[in-house]
């Protein structure tokens, strides 16, 4: 296996990196109409004379937004409170690896897109469909698209802590929903979704302790110190799980909490 030093090796992903934005300038100023939708970009000022921004800038704007989209996925949807209570849910059974993380990440991750089905759905109808279409401008589109994503985010953040945010942010005191920035909304919807999370996750883990506490009081009595309780007890706690369907409950607890 070839060794090159990381200095080298990162100057050839940047020489390459300018490669493939020129190569991608040059396509496309030879061939405007493989793109349909024309991007811009507006600083505020209306210069209809102002010529449109290059495909070399474009793609560094994609690539921007691309990056964003993980942290768009995991703190302005569903995502954080699924994978914190399933991950509650898997201590509590202290089985171990069992299911492993990509399991339970994976799981959240289809739960997610199972209940923003309706959100996403109204943005395609409402931005993506009509920017497609050349019906909207690229502003508009965006301004369409961050409505039902801030209606989805102020139905599930409690007004403590939005309130918390605003008083922070040291502006006037909004007259309205309308009046409060997306800057200020996530953060008091990200704190709502971690406090409901832990919440269901103690609620979770309270029939698991009581078996833990029985298990453990049975063996001392039993004069049986030195043998861990937690190896008597997971195979009980497994078989109350299993018979109670404790993966059918969980999933329609988290589903029904966001309806």
């Amino acid at each position: 296996m070839l060794k090159m030093n990381p200095i080298k090796f990162m100057l050839v992903i940047i020489v390459c990196l300018g490669f493939f934005i020129c190569r991608a300038d040059n396509v496309y100023a030879q061939q405007k109409s493989l793109f349909p939708v024309n991007i811009s970009v507006s600083t505020g000022a209306e210069d209809k004379d102002a010529p449109p921004l290059s495909a070399t800038l474009k793609i560094v704007l994609l690539i921007t937004v691309l990056s964003l989209a993980p942290s768009i996925l995991t703190m302005m949807t569903s995502f954080t409170r699924i994978v914190i209570i399933l991950s509650f849910m898997k201590r509590a059974l202290a089985v171990g690896s069992q299911p492993s993380n990509q399991i339970m990440v994976g799981m959240a991750l289809f739960l997610t897109f199972y209940i923003m089905t309706p959100v996403w759905n109204e943005i395609n109808k409402t931005a993506l469909q009509p920017l497609l279409k050349h019906e909207i401008t690229e502003q508009t589109a965006l301004k369409e698209a961050v409505i039902p994503v801030r209606k989805f985010m102020f139905k599930y953040t409690r007004t403590k802590d939005l309130g918390l945010f605003v008083h922070l942010s040291k502006a006037a005191k909004p007259k309205n929903k309308d009046d409060i920035p997306t800057t200020t909304l996530i953060p008091a919807f990200i704190i709502s979704e971690l406090k409901t999370a832990f919440q269901m996750g103690f609620v979770l883990f309270i029939p698991f302790l009581i078996i833990d506490m029985v298990t453990a009081s049975v063996l001392l009595s039993m004069g049986m110190i030195v043998l861990p309780p937690m190896v008597i007890s997971m195979p009980f706690k497994l078989l109350m799980f299993v018979m109670v369907d404790g993966w059918y409950l969980i999933i329609r607890s988290i589903t029904l909490g966001y309806q």
